[in-house]
């Protein structure tokens, strides 16, 4: 089992930033691909960016491309996303998920956070 708790979430002004957090215990965190989906209200979760193992490769979404930046620190059993320009099609529940393999896809994945609530305001 891993366990994961996002955080870093908050209201937020168009054109601002934020720094998740997902913090991870339990098995070996460098075992896992690691994954952000979002849900906003009314929608489907939706990919938005993945990290490999070592955090040698990375994987976007066309919409947070060139804005958004997924990294992970192995050592402190941690993946981070960097949101920066947010716009208020941003505004979502941000989840974090480890699986074995890159998904890009909520089915793909095998343990999910309760997620953390990101508003941006117009």
């Amino acid at each position: 089992q891993v366990q994961l708790v996002e955080s870093g979430g908050g209201l937020v002004q168009t054109g601002g930033s934020l720094r998740l957090s997902c913090a991870a215990s339990g098995r070996t965190f460098s075992n896992y691909v690691m994954e952000w989906f979002r849900q906003a209200p009314g929608k489907e979760r939706e990919f938005v960016a993945a990290i490999s193992w070592s955090g040698g490769r990375t994987w976007y979404a066309d919409s947070v491309k060139g804005r958004f930046t997924i990294s992970r620190d192995n050592a402190k059993n941690t993946v981070y996303l960097q949101m920066n320009s947010l716009q208020p099609e941003d505004t979502a529940v941000y989840y974090c998920a480890a699986g074995t393999i890159v998904a890009g896809s909520p089915h793909g994945m095998d343990y999910w956070g309760k997620g953390t609530l990101v508003t941006v305001s117009s």
